[in-house]
């Protein structure tokens, strides 16, 4: 089992950056795919960025291509979303997520192990 707990959110204006890190522990950090997703009031939990053990492998959604990006560090059991070029419509609650799976899922029931997620506010 694994432990995970985010931070770096927080408020920010249209256009600004945030980097958020998720901070694991427990089993052993690469046997795990990880990914990002986020949640706005009143809609469902949506994928963001997902990527793989080695980190050689990434996937974004198309609506945060170009602006977000992910990466971990093996070596201190973390892995980042570095959010560029933010929108209002990134506000949310962002949550790192875990999985064991041989591929790097983008659904959130594909995922076994989840955050308490960190809130991010972009203001316009």
């Amino acid at each position: 089992q694994v432990q995970l707990v985010e931070s770096g959110g927080g408020l920010v204006q249209a256009g600004g950056s945030l980097r958020l890190t998720c901070a694991t522990s427990g089993r052993t950090f690469t046997i795990y795919q990880m990914g990002w997703f986020r949640q706005a009031p009143g809609k469902e939990r949506e994928f963001v960025a997902a990527i793989s053990r080695s980190g050689l492998g990434t996937h974004y959604a198309d609506s945060v291509k170009g602006r977000f990006t992910i990466s971990r560090d093996n070596a201190k059991n973390t892995v980042y979303l570095q959010m560029d070029s933010l929108k209002p419509e990134d506000t949310a609650v962002y949550y790192c997520a875990a999985d064991q799976g041989v591929v790097v899922p983008q659904t959130p029931d594909e995922y076994d192990y989840w955050g308490q997620g960190t809130q991010v506010t972009v203001s316009s």
